[in-house]
């Protein structure tokens, strides 16, 4: 009863940078909803604007907190969370929303609930399939959840959605995340796994008012910064990969010189692999755990699935390998030319391992990613 009634002491948290009277619309609807307070953030507006926040600080449910200069939309939010973690011990979370009208009190709402319910960061997620949607925003969305699927092995409907609700528990973590822009919203869904905090969704109305027209986000440098935030992500995992490419090509180079004389043809090349794979597999596997995919799971068990995965690798980088050697008539003394093509074998392997460790071998306990119960 407790969290199903919590959701009215929820505050709802208003990032806003030259607000049109748009704003004055969504702070009352909240409040209409049943939120008891509203932290408005005003992040740098123009003196035109400022009237729109005066106004509203009359309102004794609303708390006004002011940036000097702009400083960007993640650390308005950030400015609002830690302001609430100081001075609101009785809030059990906050609702972030937009205040250019694109999410509606009802929607906001729902996530608090949801929130409460199951103690979840809940996002509140758009239906980009809907002919309302401006298509920069359609395809943009298309992109980005592709990008999060691909490289980070997390699954969203909507990466845009500033609709979010989170638990207070979680607001210490998120305010160590990394940004001070658009990107802060991006750096908080890669958290989201990282940290191995459980979300969810929630369906809201899709509402674009004149094609958007009121973002402050910037096409070109915002998806810029965002982009390269999901692809660090990965470039971890590629220095991590070279690395251990570099080991592993190094032993069987290595090896394939020393059994030179005991071993010849397949037997050789077997040998040179498998010896090679293991040690280098060791070294991956550590520097996967421990510093791409950050997985805080049983040890036993990211163990048990990463060699159930090497070993049908290794197979098939022995069966390619040896495939390619036969075919052309490549011969046991060749060394350079053998290495050069078990590089090869092994690169094009490289995609697929990775897909498979972010979802699979080092993925948090089912427990933990709750969004697939939904």
């Amino acid at each position: 009863m407790e969290n199903q009634e919590g959701w009215n002491r929820t505050a709802a948290v208003v990032p806003s940078l030259n607000p049109t009277e748009q704003l004055r619309s969504t702070v009352d609807g909240l409040l209409a909803a049943g939120f008891s307070e509203v932290i408005l953030v005003n992040d740098g507006s123009g003196a035109d604007t400022l009237h729109h926040f005066q106004e509203l600080a009359r309102r004794p449910q609303v708390t006004l907190l002011t940036h000097e200069v702009n400083r960007g939309k993640g650390a308005a939010m950030k400015t609002a969370f830690a302001w609430l973690l100081a001075h609101r011990p009785d809030c059990p979370g906050v609702v972030t929303v937009d205040g250019d009208g694109q999410h509606h009190p009802e929607d906001a709402l729902a996530c608090a609930k949801r929130m409460l319910d199951r103690e979840e960061v809940v996002l509140g997620c758009r239906d980009f399939s809907r002919p309302e949607v401006p298509p920069r925003s359609r395809m943009g969305n298309r992109i980005t959840c592709a990008v999060f699927k691909i490289f980070c092995g997390q699954t969203f409907s909507d990466t845009q959605t500033g609709l979010r609700a989170i638990p207070r528990r979680y607001l210490p973590a998120l305010l160590e995340v990394a940004g001070a822009r658009y990107e802060y919203e991006t750096n908080m869904l890669l958290a989201l796994k990282d940290r191995r905090i459980p979300y969810g969704e929630v369906e809201i109305r899709t509402i674009y008012l004149e094609e958007n027209r009121g973002s402050h986000f910037h096409p070109v440098r915002d998806s810029w910064r965002i982009y390269r935030l999901i692809l660090a992500h990965f470039f971890r995992y590629a220095v991590s990969s070279l690395a251990s490419a570099a080991a592993d090509t190094g032993l069987f180079t290595l090896l394939s010189v020393l059994l030179a004389g005991l071993l010849t043809g397949t037997a050789l090349t077997a040998a040179a692999t498998a010896g090679a794979r293991v040690l280098s597999s060791l070294l991956n596997f550590s520097l996967n755990r421990r510093v791409v995919f950050q997985s805080g799971g049983p040890l036993g068990r990211s163990l048990v699935r990463y060699y159930a995965l090497a070993l049908p690798l290794l197979l098939a980088q022995f069966l390619l390998t040896e495939g390619v050697f036969r075919a052309a008539h490549i011969g046991d003394r060749q060394t350079l030319l053998r290495t050069v093509i078990y590089g090869l074998v092994m690169t094009a392997l490289f995609v697929g391992s990775y897909v498979i460790q972010h979802r699979w071998v080092f993925a948090p306990e089912k427990k933990e990613e709750r969004n697939e119960q939904l």
